[in-house]
């Protein structure tokens, strides 16, 4: 099948977002340009280590060149970004493999989302040209890939509150908590 590409080279606006109440949410990426607006679904934990991994690369850059790479070591504050998901979300598809790489020659952080493959094999991250499953490719500067990782930090932390015994999310309700012998715990 031919490859669908969503590409955003820079988007205008590329967050984490979810759609839902705290144990119900849905995690989405956005990426959206010129009217234009691609909202790919994905796990919380996906969320999280592409927030980490991308924080951890952006400090390699920084190290490895010196200093000299376009890369702040924080989150400049004017992009800064609280907003909601652009409405309505409408998901593409649903993130099988994620793929980061920084682009050398352009300066650019490089995060290619893609759908499951059809039939057998793993999805061919980096390679545009081959047929495919549909992909979600957004090229950031240093410094949008540092307000992204922030905002998707404070989105996967906003969920329901952990147990102070096993670390296992509290519903409202509680839970039967492992670590208490299955004693119901409630919220705080």
């Amino acid at each position: 099948m031919s490859r669908e590409l969503f590409v955003y080279d820079p988007p205008e606006r590329f967050v984490a977002g979810t759609v839902g109440l705290p144990g119900h949410r849905t995690f989405y990426l956005q990426a959206a340009s010129g009217g234009r607006i691609t909202s790919v679904a994905l796990e919380k934990e996906q969320v999280e280590a592409l927030a980490e991994r991308l924080d951890d690369l952006l400090d390699e850059v920084v190290r490895r060149s010196g200093g000299a790479a376009p890369v702040p070591a924080i989150a400049p504050l004017e992009l800064s970004d609280d907003k909601p998901l652009e409405q309505p979300v409408f998901e593409e598809f649903r993130v099988a493999a994620l793929a980061l790489a920084w682009d050398g020659e352009t300066q650019r952080v490089v995060i290619e989302a893609m759908a499951p493959m059809e039939g057998e094999g793993e999805p061919p991250l980096g390679d545009m040209e081959a047929d495919g499953p549909p992909t979600m490719v957004v090229r950031l500067t240093g410094a949008q890939a540092r307000a992204f990782t922030s905002r998707a930090k404070a989105v996967v932390s906003a969920g329901r509150p952990p147990c102070p015994f096993c670390s296992l999310p509290l519903d409202p309700e509680g839970h039967v908590c492992p670590r208490s012998n299955g004693y119901r715990r409630r919220a705080a």
